[in-house]
């Protein structure tokens, strides 16, 4: 069983940066792609970045693309999201998963392929 634990949400002002932290525990890290996600009140569970096994690969939503950085220490068992240039709209609760199975470049960006998720930080972008 993979236990995930995200950290790092809070309030910022838009145009501020934030860096979240999802420590694994429980599992071999560096077999799993790992995801983040957020789901903001009322709206349905949406794709935020990926990234492979590897670190070699990864994918992001046109939202996010250019502001956003995933990245991923498996020394650490950790996986990261860099936010730049937050919006309002940004703001949400964001979950880490992990894909375990997949192959060492490849990456999901569907939440019904990840199989561990951590509990959410949340994240507020004020105007």
């Amino acid at each position: 069983q993979v236990q995930l634990v995200e950290s790092g949400g809070g309030l910022v002002q838009a145009g501020d940066s934030l860096r979240l932290s999802c420590a694994a525990s429980g599992g071999t890290f560096s077999t799993y792609a790992m995801g983040w996600f957020r789901q903001a009140p009322g709206k349905e569970r949406e794709f935020v970045a990926a990234i492979s096994r590897n670190g070699r690969t990864t994918s992001y939503p046109d939202s996010v693309k250019g502001r956003f950085i995933i990245s991923r220490d498996n020394a650490k068992n950790t996986v990261y999201l860099q936010m730049n240039s937050l919006k309002p709209e940004d703001t949400a609760v964001y979950y880490c998963a992990a894909d375990p199975g997949r192959l060492p470049t490849v990456v999901a960006t569907t939440p019904l392929k990840y199989d561990y998720w951590g509990q959410g930080t949340q994240v507020t972008v004020s105007s």
